[in-house]
């Protein structure tokens, strides 16, 4: 009996040292109640305008920001929390996902892409953007969609994945594509600047953001059917029904009052950036499709 006690013991104060070495874990399941007692919630952001960046003045600003902004005073009004303090944790690509895990940060803000397998380990709410994989050319070139490309260079960055979309299509279309690959996103567009390529194929939304940087943007024009679809969404902890639901309920109050739609114009329709620089980028039909009929569960 007492060799019993003491394994139990043992087994015991094992769990409650294992607990005490991931406090993120133990609490990740109940975020209102870490952001009741913390009088905190904590947005995590990565380098990514115009949905989260930090600016000159190193203030973090972005859309995406803006609608976290939002979930964070429905927060206030749920909670009664008057003085609730938003708090910015900076992520990279890679820890923007154990950020939330573990319970450094209760929401990403930023531009990750809902998908599948992902789900397996996070929830996400609605999207708030639809990216494709589109092409920029010259307005004089007279390129409209993949198959005016034949027989002509286009240029993607070095290890994207825009490569492999590429090559397929030039494959299925027999296109006889000449493909090159910038060290940059920089690079690659400066090479269709300069005429050293036709085409740059990459996200639509980068391409949007790099024409408004160009010296002369009306030269230039995004075209192409897409090749691929990511949809962004706010990310935050599996399993954590409560909080969850807030933010959903919030993001449907935002698209039903039509502040989702403001929220985008300002961001992607006018000047942004100290109104140096304006995207021209108006809302995509995957976007307002969506948002006619919001849901958490994208295609994949």
């Amino acid at each position: 009996m007492k060799s019993t006690f003491l394994i139990y013991r043992g087994l015991l104060l094992i769990c409650v040292l294992l607990a005490a070495a991931m406090p993120g874990l133990s609490s990740a399941a109940d975020t209102l109640a870490k952001v009741r007692e913390s009088q905190a919630i904590t947005f995590a952001y990565l380098q990514a305008a115009p949905f989260s960046y930090t600016t000159e003045d190193n203030q973090v600003n972005g859309y995406a920001i803006d609608l976290c902004l939002k979930i964070a005073n429905a927060v206030k009004k749920e909670l009664k929390l008057p003085n609730l303090k938003i708090q910015y944790l900076p992520v990279n690509s890679v820890t923007r996902f154990s950020s939330i895990m573990e319970g450094k940060a209760d929401i990403e803000c930023g531009a990750t892409t809902n998908t599948a397998e992902r789900r397996n380990r996070v929830s996400f709410t609605i999207p708030h953007f639809f990216s494709s994989v589109r092409m920029i050319v010259k307005k004089n070139k007279g390129i409209r969609n993949w198959q005016d490309l034949k027989g002509k260079t286009i240029v993607t960055t070095k290890n994207a994945t825009t490569l492999d979309l590429v090559n397929a299509r030039s494959n299925v279309r027999a296109l006889n594509i000449k493909l090159l690959e910038g060290q940059d996103h920089e690079i690659s567009f400066n090479m269709v600047e300069q005429e050293q390529a036709d085409a740059f194929a990459m996200d639509d939304v980068l391409l949007y953001s790099l024409r408004a940087k160009a010296k002369n943007p009306d030269d230039f024009i995004i075209v192409g059917d897409p090749l691929s679809v990511e949809p962004y969404s706010l990310m935050l902890r599996k399993d954590d029904a409560a909080f969850k639901n807030l933010v959903d309920r919030e993001m449907m109050r935002l698209i039903t009052d039509g502040e989702f739609e403001k929220l985008y114009k300002d961001w992607f329709t006018k000047p942004i950036s100290n109104k140096q620089m304006n995207l021209a980028m108006p809302m995509g039909f995957l976007l307002r499709d969506s948002i006619r009929f919001p849901s958490d569960k994208t295609a994949d």
